[in-house]
């Protein structure tokens, strides 16, 4: 927890130095995270995480096709019983420290009633999904993992497009961190925590039809 880790560090005897020496090393970084801000474009997905711009290469067809598919029907349901905003790819979440464009977020009704039309920066989604390439899994399962759950994100979704499996997450408020819900498989079925009512087959995350069928509940069942 942050406050025995504030203790440690009180309890040796450089701390003031050490303090000092971090001050001056994230005021730096701070200045960087600003012209980062002002270079990113809407046509470069890149994430400024513990002072390093990140670049993202483009993803293969499966990660793609996982993104749009659940990004589909999560949207499409969110909209349909007016329980807040979705995004994908694009929406810079702006933390303490860093800034990242998750794969999907969802905030619930009333964040996402405060959002303007110029606005770029977003706060911590209600659930936030990360689907798993081979240059993003240490950061999907360490830093972000981290610092997700350390700034309140409520529930959090890591997404194997070659397993076809969706490993859940849900924050444990008392220690400010993400314990396991489930992981779940192609047969399986996944029900959010965060967006009351969501319910969808595993399997619709990675086939068409099955993400076709899955739709077609979703707007049968709002009529």
């Amino acid at each position: 927890m942050l406050e025995n880790r504030v203790a440690d560090l009180l309890e040796a005897p450089d701390a003031k130095l050490v303090i000092e020496r971090a001050q001056a090393i994230l005021a730096d970084e701070a200045q960087r995270r600003r012209a980062f801000r002002e270079w990113l474009r809407d046509d470069v997905k890149a994430e400024f995480i513990n002072g390093e711009v990140v670049m993202h290469s483009p993803v293969k067809r499966r990660h793609l096709d996982a993104t749009q598919n659940l990004t589909t029907l999560l949207r499409v349901y969110v909209h349909l019983h007016d329980l807040g905003a979705v995004d994908s790819e694009k929406a810079l979440v702006g933390l303490t420290r860093n800034d990242y464009e998750p794969d999907i977020c969802f905030w619930n009704r009333e964040t996402a009633r405060s959002f303007t039309d110029d606005q770029m920066e977003h706060p911590a989604p209600d659930l936030v999904v990360e689907i798993l390439s081979r240059s993003t899994t240490g950061r999907d399962r360490g830093i972000k993992f981290e610092d997700y759950a350390a700034h309140g994100v409520l529930e959090y979704w890591i997404i194997d497009p070659v397993r076809k499996s969706v490993e859940q997450y849900q924050l444990d408020e008392p220690t400010m961190a993400f314990a396991s819900v489930a992981t779940v498989y192609s047969d399986d079925t996944l029900e959010a925590l965060t967006v009351p009512g969501f319910q969808i087959p595993v399997r619709a995350i990675f086939d068409r039809q099955a993400n076709m069928e899955a739709l077609q509940r979703i707007m049968t069942k709002a009529d």
